[in-house]
This record gives C-alpha cells, structure tokens and sequence, in this order.
C-alpha cells in the first residue's frame, strides 16, 4: 500500500491501496476463495494487513482505488470482500467507481439500481463487459443496500477519436458529448508514467506532437493510433468522474475498480485527481 496525502478541499486525505493477491498455479472457482487463497501487503506499514485494516485506515482517507488484473478470480474476490468491509465500517457512505462503465451508461445503471429496469436490458443497454459475471456481486450489493455506482470511464469512441486525431478533436464535438469524458483540456501522461507508456510502443515510431499542447513530448504511436492521449483521456475521466462525484457528495467514501495500470505506482488516475482537485 502507498498513502498519497492530498491538501485538496475535495480530498482531504487520498490513499491508493494496491491489493497483491497470491498467484496460484491452479485457482479455485469463485464461490470457493477464502482469506487462505491471498495476502495483502501494506508497503506504508511493512507489514501485512487485513481488509479490516484498510477500512480502518479509510477514515481519514476519501478514494480506495483497487488495481486489478481483470481475468483475476482473486482480486475479484477481494473486491467483493472490500466493499462489504467498508459496507459495516461506513454504511451508505460509501459509493463505487467503476472503469468498467463509460459516463454515458449512468443514466442506465441508475435505472437498474433503482429496480426500474430488468437485468437483461441493463446488460444491454449499460454495455457490460464480456467478464460481467466478475463485477456482477458489487453491482448487486450496491443494489441491494442502495449504493451509488459511478460509471467513471470515458467512452472509448472518444478515446479512439483523442487517439487517431489527437485531444484538440475533441473540442469539435458537442456540448452533450463533452459531458462524457473529462473537461478540456485535459493533462497527458507525463515523467515516469509517460515513460512507462513509452515502452509499452517502444518498437513504434513516434508521431507528430499534438498542437494544441504546448512543449508535450514526442508520443508513441501504434500505426496511426496515440496511445498518450488516449490513455490518458480514460485516466482523466475516471478521476474527474470521482472528484465531481465527491464534491456533490460530501463525507462520502469511493471505492475505485480500475486495472492495475491505471493506479500503480501512483500514476495515471492518482495523478490526475491531485491534478483536478488542486484545480478546485
């Protein structure tokens, strides 16, 4: 685990917890995983440190944003397990953000949390991802206990558009939407995250800088796709949907579910809410 202390009128405290299950060489179906399948680490502590633990620590902290591999049965799992604890520790203040659901779905999922809405046209209409049945438990606990769940993430025709034509594409776009993805305009990937991504197109060339960006590096390419500022427009995105979320919300806890590239080592969506925050 590594704190990250934010002096923000919106975040007072931000932590960015990262969960380390065990790896296994033969893992156990879901409904099977116990406490014996995984350990956590709390790198702040030197320790290792229990769900309750985190909870604990969660009271003087806003954002909990969980990294995950996403075809990872025991991350799932301790998802699950992380919001019924804070659930018991904080009640209805807690809400949860999701990479998986794009800002143009809320409407959707605030239909089905409701009950106004059948699970099958939910699946549809909210464009649920292939492994749903991964994410289904905290849906419908936040559901059954009557939790908001932010659909934090950008639409990817937005991030395709931000990739092939670069951020200032976006600004053609419509008032309505805009109101999809983060304001404009938006901070790209910079120092040691820019780099990280960087080497993910390493074999690549690198592409003409966008102009609408004063002084930004040179980018990586994939053929004629910017991985930069498409990446970055779902960070932004993500963070700006919890930082708005919190402001209308005060007191309230988010548990954020993202993978792990979007919040390791304290990159990407950390990044980009001490950014909006500050902005505040």
């Amino acid at each position: 685990m590594s704190p990250i202390n934010n002096k923000s009128t919106v975040l007072n405290t931000f932590w960015a917890l990262v969960m380390l299950p065990l790896l296994m060489i033969s893992s156990p179906s879901f409904g099977q995983l116990n406490e014996s399948n995984y350990k956590i680490y709390s790198v702040k502590l030197n320790k290792e440190v229990s769900l309750t633990d985190i909870a604990e620590e969660m009271i003087t902290a806003d954002v909990l944003l969980f990294g995950e591999e996403h075809n990872d049965s025991v991350a799932h799992h301790l998802q699950i397990k992380m919001l019924e604890t804070l659930y018991l520790k904080f009640n209805n203040n807690i809400a949860i953000s999701m990479e998986m659901f794009d800002r143009d779905v809320q409407i959707v999922m605030d239909e089905y949390l409701q009950g106004n809405i059948r699970e099958k046209n939910f699946i549809k209409d909210a464009r649920v991802w292939k492994n749903y049945r991964d994410y289904k438990p905290m849906v419908e606990f936040a559901k059954e206990k009557k939790l908001n769940v932010i659909c934090a993430n950008a639409p990817s025709r937005y991030t395709n558009l931000a990739g092939r034509k670069g951020p200032s594409a976006l600004k053609e776009l419509s008032a309505e939407s805009k109101k999809n993805f983060a304001p404009l305009p938006y901070d790209t990937a910079s120092g040691k995250y820019y780099e990280k991504l960087m080497a993910l197109t390493s074999h690549d060339a690198p592409v003409a800088n966008d102009t609408s960006a004063l002084k930004m590096p040179p980018m990586p390419a994939m053929g004629n796709f910017n991985m930069i500022p498409a990446q970055s427009l779902w960070d932004a995105t993500m963070a700006y949907s919890i930082a708005s979320y919190l402001k209308q919300n005060k007191g309230r806890k988010v548990l954020q579910v993202n993978g792990r590239f979007h919040s390791d080592e304290g990159f990407a969506i950390v990044t980009q809410i001490e950014k909006n925050t500050m902005q505040k």
